[in-house]
């Protein structure tokens, strides 16, 4: 019978799951033009070639499970952070502030490798749910500010998302730009109370 690492067969078996999906990110956030091999991601996990067959059929199956991993993470991140801020504009600010950390973190470059090497309805329809599932809490905290149009708001305030992403992708220093935004959003918020 094989060692295991962990307490219990189940948890040795997570712990490899995750280490096999970590590896793949890391390895996708390097080298975003390609789909890595099973041999590379396990390479990269510290485990036998032989042994990333046993979690995934094939490369497709993979990138599936990183979809399937990539987008919820997101998602639970940006909502935490929003949960633990105060008052519905500190809720923005967290909003804004979480995304363009994750942007910085390289999160979005292995979501954009996906979307490259690995289109399709999966992808598709994780990707809106997201979306979908980020747009909510915005728009409950726009809304709890009293503001005349809150889905509006919240488009506008992705917009600024998507610029201070773009500059950081860029190469701009993140922890400028994420003050900047801080900075541009703060009277807004501040003023609409």
């Amino acid at each position: 019978m094989p060692r295991i690492s962990a307490p219990t067969v189940a948890e040795h078996r997570a712990a490899k799951h995750r280490a096999l999906l970590d590896a793949a990110r890391a390895i996708l956030a390097e080298e975003p033009g390609a789909a890595p091999s099973l041999a590379a991601v396990a390479g990269r996990a510290g485990l036998a070639r032989s042994s990333a067959y046993e979690y995934f059929r094939s490369r497709q199956d993979l990138l599936d499970a990183l979809i399937q991993d990539v987008f919820p993470r997101w998602s639970t991140r940006v909502t935490d952070a929003m949960a633990a801020a105060g008052g519905p504009g500190a809720r923005v600010l967290a909003y804004v502030d979480t995304n363009l950390a994750l942007v910085a973190e390289g999160e979005h470059a292995v979501a954009r490798a996906l979307a490259a090497i690995a289109p399709g309805q999966q992808l598709h329809d994780s990707s809106r749910a997201m979306h979908e599932q980020l747009s909510h809490p915005l728009i409950d905290a726009l809304r709890a500010m009293d503001l005349p149009d809150p889905a509006t708001t919240a488009e506008l305030i992705n917009a600024i998302v998507y610029s201070a992403s773009s500059l950081i992708e860029a190469g701009g220093d993140p922890a400028r730009v994420r003050a900047r935004a801080g900075e541009l959003l703060g009277p807004f918020l501040r003023n609409a109370r």
